[in-house]
């Protein structure tokens, strides 16, 4: 699979890049904890990347052009059939480019890779009115918690009432588990307080202009529309370790270099980010992601 995937994105002109697992600065998101590394002769701690992200979106300011990897990521506290704390990320990276053309992109990998034909694609609000019989766009807390009284989801006691939270429940225990059967799904146009850091809309009111894409009731990938003003970036990385405080999370620092190389020249560009694992899991009928590796985190 990793062979045809590259002799894929190579016929696209992108090229292959290899940026380093462990780094200075990490990019801080609400619900995601990276690996710190201390590094006592050096007085310092570096991390181990949740993701390739920063790093390849720095290449990208950098005048890369279209850029994919097969990286290794880590992530505290993850485990689970389709979890663990190191794994595989197909990542990519191409400037100019818009949701419609990489939707053909991953069309293309779901027929490489898993025998599918064609993907459909659905709004956050359509799925939710469809398959939660929700509107997430203009439901309440209070409309959220009576739903979900009604179709007996189990809620943490410790839930924050907020839209966001309860956006996240109802993915990950109704919507998302209902999505690509018949074919894959890309489910797309967020709610803005989703939008991590993707660009938004024109519309009015805006939407986010990220999306994920679904296979038999699993997320594979997700990805956006760059949001590439230095100083909007900034406040997005102020507010996602906001919501790790009041989640009791450690604030994360800043990554300045990320922050510079935005304002050097970051390219109009769309970036997605694929859970490798999952996608060899689907295409060898396995139930766990540990089913298609040599090691998982436990025999490593």
């Amino acid at each position: 699979m990793t062979k045809r995937i590259r002799t894929f994105f190579d016929s696209l002109d992108f090229l292959e890049v290899d940026t380093p697992v462990l780094s200075r600065e990490v990019l801080p998101e609400t619900t995601i904890d990276p690996l710190a590394v201390p590094l006592p002769s050096l007085n310092e701690s570096r991390y181990l990347q949740a993701s390739p992200e920063a790093l390849m979106k720095r290449l990208l300011a950098a005048g890369s052009g279209p850029i994919y990897q097969f990286a290794h990521a880590f992530r505290l506290g993850e485990r689970g059939m389709l979890h663990d704390i190191e794994f595989t990320m197909l990542e990519w990276y191409a400037p100019g480019w818009t949701l419609d053309r990489a939707a053909e992109v991953l069309d293309t990998l779901c027929q490489m890779t898993i025998g599918s034909s064609g993907v459909e694609r659905i709004s956050c609000r359509n799925a939710f009115l469809t398959h939660a019989g929700i509107d997430p766009f203009l439901a309440s807390v209070e409309d959220f918690c009576r739903v979900a009284a009604h179709l007996q989801i189990q809620i943490p006691k410790s839930l924050e009432q907020s839209i966001g939270n309860w956006f996240e429940i109802f993915l990950s225990e109704v919507v998302g588990p209902r999505l690509g059967y018949a074919r894959p799904v890309i489910l797309e146009a967020w709610p803005v307080c989703h939008a991590a850091f993707a660009a938004l809309s024109s519309d009015s009111p805006p939407t986010a202009q990220r999306f994920e894409l679904f296979i038999q009731g699993i997320e594979v990938a997700n990805g956006w529309q760059e949001l590439v003003d230095p100083e909007h970036l900034l406040e997005r990385i102020h507010e996602a370790n906001q919501a790790r405080v009041q989640d009791r999370r450690d604030s994360l620092p800043i990554p300045h270099r990320l922050i510079e190389a935005h304002r050097f020249g970051m390219p109009q560009a769309l970036g997605v980010a694929i859970g490798f694992d999952r996608l060899v899991m689907l295409a060898t009928h396995n139930a766990s992601i540990d089913d298609t590796r040599s090691f998982s985190s436990e025999r490593a």
